[in-house]
């Protein structure tokens, strides 16, 4: 039963513990927190780990392109309300990194995990969730990742015939048809600002048609699903149609759709919907996203934008012009090292912005930004874009590791 620990064989118990050493001293290293080094460790040392950790836990799965890391600390947080909960809060979302997360969770009820779009199913096979969320699928890391379709395809095969909860974007093609092979699904009309992944049918490959907030293929009929939870504005209405008011501290519509998301998937665990959003208005910042820190006696806003559905959603957040920008890109082994993707994001939502550009692949942004027509700086690094920026309140937008370069120098 969930919630009471069996005690870990001594294979287990052995794997768990050198796990932590190697962490620990990958950590004093000052190689970043450890948990995926010591979770390859464990797992290395007893391959069946992962499902040994998660037999105690109601655990619940959260992927997606966009959004997981955000959704996971929601549904954490609103959870709370119901018992102890482990998650993997730093994002560290593929196996080994979960591993590390679920060891530290004996005492735990619940694990909220979120995973890598490419482990799902596998992770799914391993820790038999009793809810999967499922946000949006969108293109992301060409050189790495699988294209939508077939991304989508592969969740579909590994969730048929689930015995979760899965609870899913009725406004995302892509997750709808994914969602489709299981048995008990919970449709949410969360939105799809991003629709350039999802114009052609999953099913048959027909020209979808949208009419509206409506998406229907001409030729299979394949459609959205009538949601019983929506995100309308500044309330969420549940099964019942109650409408109950969302008070965030995260910005923009996006962290209103995870919280929407976020309230359905802890209602399926009998947390009621104001219970669980009045707990997410604890939420300030996730792994340092949307804090806002000092840096040169200037307000820095850290902002994470990794894919273009991404960058789309966070230009919809930052303060008007003439609110000074900067933006910092790089294309390592984490990000992903194609930049072609830099060509589907419409920067010309920036315009009126005072722009200065940093990072690894600065020259493939100056490139995009000139064809957009838009004024910018190309800067040495954050030091010398800070200082050339005009007053205010800067906004700084990043991907993964331009993010996290970000972080550290700026001491947060």
């Amino acid at each position: 039963m969930a919630g009471n620990s069996e005690p870990l064989s001594p294979r287990a118990k052995l794997a768990v513990t050198a796990g932590r050493a190697a962490a620990a001293v990958s950590k004093a290293a000052g190689r970043g927190s450890g948990s995926v080094i010591g979770g390859k460790v464990a797992l290395r040392l007893d391959p069946d780990l992962l499902s040994r950790l998660a037999h105690h836990l109601d655990v619940i799965l959260v992927s997606a392109t966009n959004g997981k890391t955000t959704t996971t600390r929601l549904i954490a947080e609103a959870l709370r309300a119901a018992g102890p909960v482990v998650s993997n809060a730093l994002g560290a979302n593929m196996p080994a990194g979960i591993t590390s997360a679920l060891a530290g969770g004996s005492d735990a009820r619940y694990g909220v995990i979120e995973v890598d779009e490419k482990y799902l199913a596998g992770v799914a096979r391993d820790t038999e969730p009793k809810a999967i969320a499922l946000l949006n699928l969108s293109r992301d890391q060409l050189d790495r990742a699988a294209e939508t379709r077939m991304l989508a395809e592969k969740w579909r095969e590994g969730l048929a015939g689930t015995k979760a909860t899965v609870i899913a974007n009725a406004d995302d093609p892509l997750i709808v048809w994914a969602a489709s092979s299981s048995p008990n699904v919970v449709w949410v009309a969360a939105g799809q600002e991003w629709k350039d992944d999802a114009w052609s049918c999953p099913a048959c490959g027909g020209v979808l048609q949208r009419p509206g907030d409506d998406w229907v293929c001409g030729e299979c009929g394949f459609r959205r699903p009538v949601p019983s939870w929506a995100l309308n504005g500044e309330y969420v209405l549940d099964p019942h149609g109650a409408a109950w008011p969302i008070h965030l501290q995260l910005p923009g519509r996006a962290n209103k759709a995870n919280a929407a998301t976020s309230a359905a998937v802890a209602a399926t665990f009998g947390v009621p919907p104001q219970v669980a959003l009045e707990r997410m208005y604890q939420v300030q910042a996730v792994a340092g996203r949307y804090d806002v820190v000092t840096f040169q006696e200037r307000e820095l806003r850290l902002l994470l934008a990794k894919n273009p559905a991404g960058w789309l959603e966070t230009f919809s957040l930052i303060d008007p012009p003439p609110t000074p920008v900067i933006l910092s890109v790089n294309a390592r082994g984490a990000d992903g090292t194609d930049t072609s993707w830099l060509w589907d994001v419409d920067y010309t939502r920036l315009a009126g912005h005072p722009i200065c550009v940093i990072g690894d692949r600065k020259l493939d942004l100056a490139v995009r930004l000139e064809v957009a027509g838009l004024d910018f700086r190309v800067c040495a690094d954050a030091d010398e874009a800070v200082r050339i920026s005009p007053p205010g309140r800067i906004e700084v937008i990043a991907n993964y590791t331009a993010f996290q370069d970000l972080r550290r120098r700026v001491g947060n």
